[in-house]
């Protein structure tokens, strides 16, 4: 099965990019999308053999997520289910009988780091939701997570300590994550792997230079490890500041 993720900034703006070329070439079984941007009946965006669920934020123009899939799942969830966390359209899950799948959209810690103490309340309550989501079935979740783990994961790791998205906490939230259960798939399969990032920022000429940050991940609930078979950065896909990811596993329906 595939999955695939991708921060568009923009769903309008993307699909002026080549973006149904691009969904249809992967055509992945699961293709999640953070950053949105966008509010119900902006898009008429016409998806055969796909089911779609959006979640919008309260603010126009900001944030959003959205699923697009093969499979109908069972039950179609949006948000944690707290109203501190759930203005701003960041979670989208589809429960299946064998597993749940997330797409997420972490906010950022902004410049800074003036978010910070809600970007650490809101690690907390996402990384409650999905242990107690794991505890029922394997969990897979995806999406732009807002952090650079280690210092392998950007380029300039001594100049962004303590930026938004390679702060120590921020950092160390992550930790906490995959110490309650969790892989990074990429690193699953990589573990040394150096210069494949999936942001990259519009100034300095970042992407060209591939200044870049590994910010967008597949995450899996770790009795998944059997399943899994190979975890991707699609860098050469263009049309946002992110590039997609991917993770492709057995069949697990």
């Amino acid at each position: 099965m595939k999955f695939v993720s991708w921060n568009v900034n923009g769903l309008r703006a993307v699909l002026k990019k080549d973006f149904m070329t691009i969904f249809n070439d992967l055509s992945a079984d699961f293709f999640c999308i953070q950053e949105t941007k966008m509010q119900a009946g902006q898009v008429d965006l016409d998806l055969p053999g796909y089911y779609t669920y959006f979640n919008y934020a309260v603010k126009k123009g900001y944030s959003g997520t959205a699923i697009f899939t093969k499979h109908e799942p069972d039950k179609v969830t949006y948000g944690l289910d707290i109203a501190e966390h759930d203005q701003e359209g960041r979670v989208i899950t589809l429960e299946y009988p064998t597993f749940y799948l997330i797409t997420c959209y972490t906010p950022n810690s902004q410049n800074e780091l003036k978010r910070l103490d809600y970007r650490l309340s809101w690690e907390d309550a996402f990384r409650n939701y999905v242990s107690e989501l794991s505890a029922q079935k394997p969990v897979i979740f995806c999406g732009d997570l807002n952090v650079a783990h280690e210092a392998i994961d950007l380029k300039n790791d001594k100049t962004n300590h303590h930026n938004a998205g390679f702060s120590d906490e921020e950092r160390g939230k992550f930790t906490q994550l995959l110490d309650a259960g969790f892989t990074d798939t990429f690193r699953y399969f990589y573990p040394d792997l150096e210069g494949v990032y999936s942001w990259w920022s519009y100034r300095f000429n970042a992407r060209k230079n591939n200044a870049g940050w590994r910010i967008d991940y597949f995450i899996t609930s770790n009795a998944l490890q059997p399943k899994l078979k190979d975890a991707k950065i699609l860098t050469d896909i263009l049309g946002s500041d992110h590039c997609p990811v991917e993770l492709d596993t057995e069949d697990l329906l």
